[in-house]
């Protein structure tokens, strides 16, 4: 049996039809086992088991070996067919044997009949198993998946104190379920797609029904379908192929591996995307405010959720200015300083061979090699070696005089504030452009770190995230919304959803949720042995 060449015009990634081959299956059971046999020939995974049932009527069982559950294939599957299934108690039409396969016999919930090669390799490769009859063109597709897995663990990235300590995993199946367990109602739609000509990587688009928008969903659905690529191996691939800009250093989506977030956030009206093989679950659209949200500034009171996220903002303008300010003001603005502490500075800096710009650039670029260093070695030894590498590079450099002793704080005091960023793409944007700002601070001062920010501030405002404004609610200005981006509202106080988003369901929950004591709790208090009897009791 011969198969279709895979030519660009067949390979659309929303179809089923991953190889090539959208041939009807035969009626003759060698021609269907031949064809798959050429299919898979040198794959050793590869297992085609030929039987016969019902009298001598040759049949076979196709699988990949290693993703499905030869337990059930073997005990369950095979004994079933060929041991107990015939002759059948009651009438059956044994004319149609794939029919009283899947009604009388096959003992599993997922069975699915196919009728072509296409869609037997696809769900081969999906980790189900093939029963194939001779005499008939259908096969049945039953569900014996058995993908291994590491355990349900707390995200390594995304630690907290207060809070769940569950994360997401590489089965899709089981990060969908850790979002379904939060999330128990029929309006949390879950819609499957498979993108990658020869991957076929499952991903599932998760939304709220009459939270998100049906625009933004449909959006979404649309850039996942015209993604046209050999491989998916990663939601890395998916996230950059969907966003709005990709030349950006910014984010424009959100990757997490905590499920709480997720289902924070599709009650929101945002939308979750799901890669089969990734831990990291995406979510769109998303702000720049939203970012800088923390799990735990919900699960903290309002008063501590406030403190935590304004030094977080505060941290996040020093990671991004912090050498630079520092350059522009010893290279131009000496006058900025006190005189004593100017005094210092200049003392400290007798003997430096290089300008501030210079210094600063030399010690930003050793600290990020530190600390790339420190995630490339294991995991033992990178943590100690990041962290003591840095401490005896930095005295051995002030002590040979190639850098001071106040860039060396100016650049470890900035290291620390990056790594406050809850989303770690922000902090990899924010060090990117501490870089440009060094250079404009060493050679045009603070007016040059001006324009640069001035650039950045109308990128910023001109930067979408599924056509949301990356700056709203501040641009354009919406008073309700930026109460909860800047601010940690109360939980009582949360009456509706971002407007930002459109949803057919803005409010939250009902009003009045304030708490405070009952109005009848003004009284006194009764003592319980000056209490009267109640109602039914004696005397």
């Amino acid at each position: 049996m011969e198969t279709q060449a895979n030519s660009p015009q067949e390979t659309d990634s929303r179809t089923d039809a991953g190889s090539g081959d959208d041939v009807p299956l035969s009626a003759r059971l060698s021609h269907n086992v031949t064809a798959l046999n050429e299919r898979f020939a040198k794959c050793s995974d590869w297992v085609l088991r030929e039987f016969r049932i019902a009298g001598g009527r040759p049949a076979a069982l196709a699988y990949i070996d290693g993703i499905v559950n030869r337990t059930d294939v073997e005990n369950i599957g095979l004994r079933s067919i060929m041991y107990d299934a015939f002759p059948v108690a009651g009438p059956v039409d044994m004319t149609v044997v794939h029919r009283v396969l899947e009604q009388h016999v096959v003992p599993f919930s997922q069975v699915e009949q196919v009728t072509t090669l296409a869609e037997v390799i696809d769900h081969v490769l999906h980790g189900d198993a093939i029963f194939l009859v001779d005499g008939e063109g259908t096969a049945l597709a039953v569900n014996l998946r058995d993908f291994r897995q590491r355990a349900v663990a707390e995200p390594e990235i995304e630690s907290v104190v207060r809070g769940p300590r569950e994360g997401f995993v590489e089965n899709i199946r089981t990060n969908t379920a850790l979002v379904r367990q939060r999330i128990r109602s029929p309006d949390l739609k879950m819609e499957a797609l498979r993108v990658g000509r020869r991957t076929r990587t499952d991903v599932v688009v998760a939304y709220v029904k009459g939270l998100a928008g049906d625009d933004l969903v449909e959006e979404i659905k649309s850039r996942i379908g015209r993604i046209d690529i050999d491989g998916i191996i990663d939601s890395g691939y998916v996230e950059e192929l969907i966003q709005d800009d990709p030349y950006s250093p910014f984010p424009q989506t959100m990757v997490t591996e905590r499920p709480d977030i997720v289902a924070a956030s599709l009650l929101e009206g945002r939308v979750a995307i799901f890669v089969s093989g990734s831990p990291g679950v995406i979510v769109v659209p998303v702000t720049l405010w939203s970012l800088l949200e923390a799990s735990e500034d919900w699960y903290s009171p309002a008063l501590i959720g406030n403190f935590l996220r304004a030094l977080r903002i505060v941290l996040a303008f020093i990671a991004l200015l912090g050498p630079a300010v520092y350059v522009a003001v010893l290279t131009y603005h000496q006058e900025m300083l006190p005189t004593n502490l100017l005094m210092t500075v200049v003392a400290t800096r007798e003997g430096i061979p290089f300008p501030a710009l210079i210094e600063a650039f030399i010690m930003e670029v050793l600290f990020e090699a530190l600390r790339e260093a420190g995630v490339r070695l294991p995991k033992v030894v990178g943590q100690a070696v990041s962290i003591v590498g840095a401490l005896v590079i930095g005295q051995s450099a002030v002590q040979a005089g190639i850098v001071s002793a106040p860039t060396v704080i100016v650049v470890a005091t900035t290291g620390i504030a990056s790594f406050a960023f809850p989303r770690f793409n922000l902090a990899i944007a924010v060090r990117l452009l501490r870089f440009p700002l060094i250079v404009l601070g060493g050679t045009l001062g603070l007016y040059g770190i001006i324009i640069g920010l001035l650039f950045i501030l109308v990128h910023l405002s001109a930067l979408r995230s599924f056509g949301i404004p990356y700056l709203k609610p501040l641009a354009p200005f919406h008073w309700a919304d930026i109460r909860r981006a800047v601010f940690r509202s109360p939980m009582w106080a949360r009456d509706h959803r971002p407007w930002m988003l459109s949803s057919d369901d803005h409010r939250r929950q009902v009003p009045g949720l304030k708490p405070g004591p009952r109005e009848d709790d003004s009284e006194e208090p009764v003592s319980p042995e000056n209490a009267s009897p109640g109602k039914g009791e004696k005397s």
